[in-house]
């Protein structure tokens, strides 16, 4: 049988699997986040037995396909690292690499709620925001490889200084925005009180999702897809959140996009990393399904 290893880095942790041309997982593993570059390609080395065509990896930070280096400062500091060159070296066989976010957005248009749509957008909501872009079936990466930091969009309102840390639309609209308004330790914990009735509480998730919407709203306006995709940590609550952010981004959103565009909630969880990464081998390879 054919398979793939597909590798997800996270801040956290390195998750492993091989997968099928179906997509299908087997020897799935999870381990501590090894935090050096030099490290991490070691972890991968070791788990890896061999019986995969080629390697599939992604990384929370930036991929350039082009010459296969990544920037995954929460990781590994703030460099580049050659990190398809280490790991066909040390194993030998074919790497390819990519964000966290397009992983994301390849594999809901896979296997999971956007199949067989070729103009699709996944937006990550968790401690931060991150946004995977297919347009007209293809991957948009930008010129530097950084397409889809949409963090930094602009939040309404005055600029404040808390942004230049990781942009406006993230300070106002990622999980820590909702324990920010509800002063309580966690977006988890709000969601508890929200769903007891506390009125701080609902109010809290009801800015954040008012927030989420204008961004969503521009990003529709913009790359016009045919269905968002929400995933990361913040939909655990899309049952306080979902409805509010489809209402109000379509208010705001460009009536012929807003006409037809889907806003739905990811089909795969936390297994869109690990598919997205070993469809991003499939694909390197030429030997995938559509």
């Amino acid at each position: 049988m054919s398979r793939v290893l597909a590798v997800d880095f996270g801040g956290t942790k390195t998750a492993t699997a091989l997968v099928d041309h179906a997509g299908d997982l087997s020897e799935a593993r999870k381990q501590p986040a090894a935090h050096s570059f030099q490290a991490s390609v070691d972890q991968i080395a070791a788990c890896y037995s061999g019986g995969a065509q080629a390697v599939g990896v992604i990384v929370p930070g930036i991929y350039d396909p082009s010459t296969g280096k990544a920037w995954a400062p929460n990781m590994w500091g703030r460099d580049f690292h050659p990190l398809r060159d280490a790991l066909q070296d040390r194993l030998g066989v074919p790497v390819a690499g990519g964000s966290d976010r397009t992983a994301s957005v390849l594999a809901e248009q896979w296997l999971g709620a956007a199949v067989g749509l070729r103009n699709v957008v996944f937006v990550a909501v968790g401690t931060g925001i991150g946004v995977g872009i297919v347009a007209d079936g293809r991957v948009v990466e930008g010129a530097h490889a950084a397409a889809g930091a949409a963090g930094w969009m602009l939040a309404g309102g005055p600029w404040k200084p808390e942004y230049v840390a990781c942009g406006g639309w993230e300070t106002e609209a990622a999980g820590p925005a909702v324990a920010r308004r509800a002063g309580m330790a966690s977006a988890e914990a709000v969601a508890a009180a929200a769903r007891a009735g506390d009125a701080n509480a609902l109010d809290a998730f009801r800015q954040t999702a008012d927030h989420l919407a204008v961004g969503i709203a521009n990003l529709i306006s913009i790359l016009d897809p045919e269905m968002v995709v929400l995933g990361g940590g913040l939909m655990q609550a899309s049952d306080l959140i979902l409805e509010r952010i489809r209402s109000q981004a379509l208010r705001w959103t460009q009536p012929i996009a807003a006409a037809s565009v889907r806003i739905e909630k990811t089909a795969l969880g936390e297994g869109a990393g690990l598919l997205g990464a070993a469809r991003l081998a499939w694909l390197a390879i030429g030997s995938h399904k559509e």
